[in-house]
Formats: C-alpha cells, structure tokens, sequence
C-alpha cells in the first residue's frame, strides 16, 4: 500500500484536516493526517470485512461493499472523544455554529427533541471555550423537586432551613470560572425563574439564608425539548429570562432528518462497544437501520446497537439481530399498517429501505451492492415503485 500522491475526498472524512489517501486496489480510503504520533490504520482488502482496535491502532478488512461503514470507522477512530457524529451537512452545520459561539462567552440555548443530542452539543460548547479547563456542571431542571431546586441551584448558610447542618455551595458555585448547563430548562417554576434571571443579570447569587449575594463567573448553557417560545406565549416560562437564555440559539435535529448521520452513529457506537473486534453491520443491517424512522432518536439507536451486539454471536451484525423499540411507529410510514395486507407491509418495508440506500450512495451500482442484488434487479424494482407512487415517492439516482 502506498500513499498517493494527492489526497481523494470522500464523503463523510472532508472535515476532517491533513487528509491523505492509500489506496487498496479494491477501493481507496481518505485517512486523517493530523493524528497524534503512534496512531494508525492499518487498511487491507478482504472477501469478509472485520475491525479490529485498541488505543493507538485500528485495522481494517474492508469488502468493496463496506467502503462506507469503514470510511465511518476511520472517522469515528479519528475524531476526539466528545465530539459528536456529523456525516449529514446539517449537522456539521450545527457543528460549526457551535464551534463559532463556543469562544464568544455569552448564553447558548439549545432545543431539540428529546435524544437528539442536546447534552453532547452542550459539552462540545464548553470543551471548545476559554472556559475548558473549569468544570461544566450539569443539572436536570426536570429530575429535581422544587423544594431541592432552589438550594441545589443557589445553595445555603448553615442553619438556613431546618436539616442544614452545613453550607450548601450550590452549584452556580461549583461552577465558578466554567460553565452551567441548565437542562430540561422549561420545568423550572416561574418563581425560581426569577431569582435566575437575577443571576444572569447579575453575575451573582444569593445563598438561601445569605444576606450578602456572591459574585459568580459562570457561563450559562440551557437545554429544553419544548419550544420555549411557545412556552412563553402561554404564559409558563418568562420572556425576560427566554430573551437572557437565548442569546445565541441552536436546534437540534431528529436524527430521522439526517439519515447521513446514521452509519456514523452506528460507527461511533461500536466502536466503543468493542474490546478488541469491532462487530461489523452488514450493508443490508445498515440499510434497515437507513430506513427506520427513529421516533426516539439516537438514544434509540444506541438500544438497537446494544441489543444487536447482544444478539449477534460473531462479529457481524445482521438484519436478524435488530429489534427496534416499539413505543411508536417508524416516522418513515407512510400508510395504515393495521389494516394493510402482509403483501402490503413487505412492498411498503422494501421501499423504504430502498429509499434510504439510494439517499445514502452516489449510483445504482453502489446501491445495489448495499442492498447485496444486482443492478438489474434494482431497476425493475424502481420501476415496480415509480408504478405504485407516480408523484415520485420512488427517487432515483444515476
């Protein structure tokens, strides 16, 4: 293997800086230049793909049809831990308006739906900032009652309530010269709203059974899964305090919108589930995941993945050992399918993993290897869907 002598982009690794590529003879890997000293990938064609990692090394046998899930090893491999999985361009859009705010210290807002991956945004914010070498702390607005929250916010003076034995330091304070992340930040009751807006506004806090308020350095990063726009035209949250929260706003986006992200996702996942072997998803595996709709977002992909990894008793990752979540629906249905005949269900199901593939590649070879038939096969199966969905429901690809 050798390098060659300019770097091949390829979709997924573009971001990444100091590209290099080798090629393999069966297909070529863009490879991140900019690792530490004593890092590598090791890459080899092979007839069976497998991985296999520890700290310094991953090394891969990659079948021409698994050059996208390997292109995403090698990303996940190279990235730092805390940042988040971004193939699709919007969430490398969000990505780089994080990183945009991150050095600028004012209040960050982040809505999104519940899995969506508010948390890890948020710590990507603080680990980007002058403030990384202070504590991000973090709180569940939601997971208090409101008798803990004040004290658990604010703290108190020994003797301030009856059970205070000692000082509570609250955690604005523990967050000194950091930040807070103020998750679930719509739960809080309009009182306590208050006495943040205070804060905030300035730069202090008053201890429960204080009389003298304390300066505070804090930078504050709030997280909700309602809209907190529409929660202050009812009347439950307050505008003052949504207008000093959402200085810089970001939204996540459900993972259903961004099905790039998805074999990334599931990269990440396992390559930190393994211990040595990597468990490799087949490209039909990968195209059932494609084409799933995640009403659960990623946290519900990370059950699948866990549950695969459960299931599987090799180092492969097949259709079979996907069980998804039942609380919902797939988003992608497009139908009834309580009262549609099992003919229906599987043409409807085969659709939509066609779709997904087809949004994943760049042709109908590529897809057709993926979906593991011919490309003949794949045409008359366009052609059977253009026929059911004449509006274009069937998208094609050259």
């Amino acid at each position: 293997m050798e390098s060659l002598p300019t770097p091949v982009p390829a979709p997924g690794l573009d971001w990444l800086p100091g590209l290099g590529a080798i090629d393999t003879g069966d297909c070529r890997i863009v490879l991140d230049g900019s690792r530490p000293a004593g890092r590598h990938v090791a890459v080899m064609p092979a007839t069976r793909s497998s991985a296999r990692v520890d700290a310094d090394r991953l090394e891969l046998r990659i079948a021409p049809a698994d050059h996208d899930f390997a292109l995403a090893l090698i990303a996940a491999f190279a990235a730092p831990a805390d940042a988040p999985a971004a193939a699709a361009p919007q969430s490398r859009q969000l990505l780089a308006l994080a990183g945009r705010v991150a050095a600028h210290d004012v209040s960050v807002l982040i809505e999104g739906a519940t899995g969506t991956g508010k948390e890890g945004l948020a710590r990507l914010v603080h680990t980007l900032s002058p403030r990384r070498d202070c504590p991000l702390v973090a709180v569940n607005c939601a997971a208090l009652p409101e008798t803990m929250l004040e004290t658990t916010l604010f703290g108190h003076e020994r003797g301030a309530f009856t059970g205070a034995v000692g000082q509570g330091r609250g955690l604005f304070r523990a967050a000194q010269g950091g930040s807070l992340l103020l998750d679930e930040v719509s739960e809080l009751p309009l009182p306590l709203q208050s006495k943040l807006l205070r804060a905030i506004q300035e730069r202090e806090v008053l201890p429960i059974g204080a009389t003298k308020p304390e300066a505070i350095d804090v930078r504050i990063i709030a997280a909700a899964n309602r809209d907190l726009a529409a929660e202050v035209a009812a009347g439950r949250f307050r505008a003052d305090l949504y207008y000093r929260l959402a200085v810089f706003p970001l939204r996540t986006v459900p993972l259903c919108e961004r099905p790039a992200d998805i074999t990334a996702i599931a990269a990440r996942w396992l390559l930190r589930a393994g211990e040595g072997a990597v468990c490799w998803p087949t490209p039909a595996a990968l195209a059932r995941l494609a084409a799933h709709g995640w009403p659960g977002n990623v946290r519900e992909l990370g059950n699948v993945l866990d549950r695969a990894l459960v299931l599987t008793e090799g180092a492969t990752i097949e259709v079979s050992h996907l069980v998804f979540d039942r609380l919902a629906p797939p988003a992608s249905v497009e139908m009834d399918e309580s009262a549609a005949p099992l003919g229906g269900l599987v043409r409807t199901h085969e659709d939509r993993v066609i779709r997904g593939v087809l949004a994943e590649t760049a042709s109908r070879r590529a897809a057709a290897e993926r979906l593991g038939i011919s490309e003949r096969t794949l045409r008359y199966k366009l052609a059977a869907m253009s026929a059911r969905h004449p509006t274009g429901a069937a998208a094609t690809v050259q």
